[in-house]
């Protein structure tokens, strides 16, 4: 894949096309009552489009028709292998639309256009694929009976399902939820963040294309929690799903509650530990991965590794390879491919992060580098990576999600302390430890109350493996067959012969 030029890339930019309606019953349309946010980049600060501010009529209408296409069974009753078709069309539109759709990405959350091209793109549409592949080998079970008898344990789908989706991976994030949720035979509505509304709504249209019916995925955009509430509370949604903070994921399950008792599936916050013992295989490759862990997508990452727990006998040599390799990493234009570091997705974000740096220096902890905003005379969000070191896990930049590029570095003195400081959290999303010691890799792995455990490595894994937290990380699992759990309901059917 040939990667575009900037100047490719902005002149692409100045001619794109940007839908900003909602999506409902396969054609774009207003909101109920005519209300728009602006949509702007955190680039620098540019209007990209007037968006559809979806309110409880929206919710409301989506809900309604969801509903009345799901009861047809146009997609509901077809065929598994006649659905995953469709899905196949829908991930070959994704590839056939990723430069279109990188762009678009990065002009709306700040990520580098060569990240969302090559990262994720590819990613989003290999969901799909794979969820549709994996629909016509999803077996239903015979229960074991008497002679007389007949036990059929079946899954049908759940129905009308809404999915609220994070900004820091639009598109990859919706088609984790839409990849299963549709070939399991939902009908779904899609609420993407008013930070970054502008792929989803582009992609409901190539689904469409697609073969994918009207009515089966609508997109209703919305600023602030107006359409996202509206959508938790509604009596006629059966399965809620999100990515996102752990307050709001909170709030989503008291909605539940004063609702229908609608299943809720929440994938939330991390303040994920890496830990870096003094008998790691390679210090370098670890401290590559350290500075990537925390620089990667500008640090708005949920599994970013936040806290480095690294063994105090190699602390300080640990330390001067892990600032050589922090330099690698440098914000600069997005829509530079050399860039590896991007734009904080908005105003609110970038103050957010200030706060947390802000709130280091106060508390006592060492700056090592970075601690600044950048390119401020360009009117974008840009921050340099920080690293503080003497961090102890009681400061909050140790506690609180930052989603930032801010790096908490702590030392221990032997394995069972990295444990404790590591479980020593309200998050257990994802960790990593990097030993030669297998054993020492198998006990630790199962000592660490994480979903996502990674040994010698950071971010591991694929779509074969499934993917959510431990405590207020969520639950429920995005990615592998475990993720169609959330999208069907098991039934029992006896027989008597």
């Amino acid at each position: 894949m040939s990667m575009p030029s900037r100047a490719d890339w902005e002149q692409r930019a100045q001619n794109l096309t940007i839908e900003g309606r909602a999506f409902v019953h396969g054609a774009y349309v207003p909101a109920a009552d005519g209300a728009t946010f602006d949509c702007l980049s955190p680039i620098d600060g540019r209007r990209l489009a007037a968006v559809a501010n979806c309110g409880d009529a929206d919710a409301d209408a989506a809900v309604r028709d969801a509903r009345a296409t799901f009861e047809s069974g146009v997609w509901s009753r077809l065929a598994p292998v006649r659905r995953k078709a469709v899905l196949q069309r829908f991930a070959e539109l994704l590839d056939a639309h990723r430069e279109e759709l990188a762009l678009l990405e990065s002009l709306d959350m700040g990520k580098p256009v060569r990240d969302a091209l090559k990262i994720d793109m590819p990613s989003a549409a290999r969901c799909l694929r794979w969820c549709a592949e994996a629909v016509d080998k999803l077996y239903d079970e015979v229960a074991p009976t008497g002679p007389d008898e007949l036990g059929l344990v079946t899954r049908e789908p759940v129905g009308v399902v809404a999915a609220i989706v994070p900004w820091n991976f639009p598109l990859l994030m919706a088609c984790w939820k839409l990849g299963p949720a549709l070939a399991a035979g939902n009908s779904v509505i899609l609420k993407p963040s008013e930070k970054s509304p502008l792929t989803a709504i582009r992609v409901a249209q190539l689904a469409v294309d697609a073969g994918l019916p009207p009515g089966v995925l609508n997109v209703l955009p919305g600023y602030g929690h107006t359409v996202g509430k509206a959508l938790a509370l509604h009596m006629d949604v059966d399965t809620l799903v999100f990515t996102g903070s752990t307050r709001t994921a909170k709030q989503l399950l008291i909605y539940a509650g004063e609702s229908n008792l609608k299943r809720v599936w929440t994938e939330a916050g991390g303040k994920s530990p890496n830990i870096v013992c003094a008998d790691a295989p390679d210090l370098r490759a670890a401290a590559r991965a350290a500075a990537g862990a925390i620089c990667f997508n500008q640090g708005e990452v949920c599994t970013a590794g936040s806290r480095l727990l690294v063994e105090a006998s190699i602390k300080e040599a640990f330390m001067a390879m892990l600032l050589e390799e922090i330099r690698a990493w440098q914000p600069g234009h997005p829509l530079d491919p050399a860039t590896n570091v991007g734009a904080l997705a908005d105003r609110q974000q970038l103050d957010t992060v200030l706060g947390y740096i802000a709130a280091g220096h106060a508390e006592g902890a060492a700056l090592r580098c970075g601690g600044r905003r950048i390119m401020e005379d360009t009117g974008g969000f840009f921050v340099e990576p920080t690293v503080f070191d003497g961090v102890s896990n009681a400061m909050r930049i140790a506690r609180e999600e930052i989603f930032g590029p801010v790096l908490s570095v702590i030392a221990f003195d032997d394995i069972d302390e990295a444990i404790r400081i590591a479980n020593d959290t309200p998050y257990g999303l994802a960790a990593a430890l990097w030993t030669a010691d297998l054993s020492k890799a198998h006990r630790t792995a199962r000592a660490l109350r994480a979903g996502s455990v990674w040994v010698n490595q950071y971010d591991g894994g694929d779509m074969t493996a499934p993917f959510g937290g431990f405590k207020q990380s969520g639950n429920g699992r995005d990615k592998s067959l475990h993720a169609f759990d959330k999208y069907t309901e098991i039934k029992a059917t006896w027989i008597r012969l």
